[in-house]
């Protein structure tokens, strides 16, 4: 069973580069990142994450084209059926999730479209930052990038 908490559910714009994204905190959190900025998510919290709570949340959110579960819990299969469930009722909305492990198993990379992995570690900042420990990788391919200054992207491409 997956949880999550209603209340901190929220549309977002900058979790993934170019999409209208709906953020869903996952509680149960695997991931012991110091300076957690939610370390409550550690706890077995919320509801749970059924086919009828996304449905819900799509149709109470329209316009949205990203579905990400931020966190993964502790049930990779319930993690695994959320994301074939959109796959399969909502094609058009893509599927992310992050996860503070350093590396998520192939059937995480194969079911999502979107995989954040890394575990936040301060001195080497977020996501936004160069010199970030963290990816994000779309279809397999690192768009961390994406993330940084306009002027390093060019830097990056050369």
């Amino acid at each position: 069973m997956i949880k999550y908490i209603p209340e901190l559910t929220d549309i977002v714009l900058e979790e993934i580069p170019d999409r209208v994204t709906l953020a869903v905190e996952i509680s149960n959190c695997r991931g012991s990142c110091p300076g957690c900025h939610s370390p409550f998510l550690k706890q077995d919290l919320g509801v749970e994450l059924t086919p009828q709570a996304v449905d819900k949340l799509i149709t109470d959110n329209f316009g949205v084209n990203c579905f990400l579960l931020l966190g993964e819990g502790k049930d990779p299969q319930a993690l695994l059926g959320i994301a074939e469930f959109l796959k399969k009722y909502h094609p058009e909305v893509e599927r992310a999730v992050y996860s503070g492990r350093t590396e998520v198993e192939p059937e995480i990379y194969a079911a999502f479209d979107y995989v954040k992995v890394g575990p936040y570690v301060e001195a080497l900042g977020p996501l936004n930052e160069p010199t970030t420990n963290q990816r994000l990788y779309y279809h397999g391919e690192d768009i961390t990038f994406r993330f940084w200054h306009k002027g390093l992207e060019k830097d990056r491409k050369d």
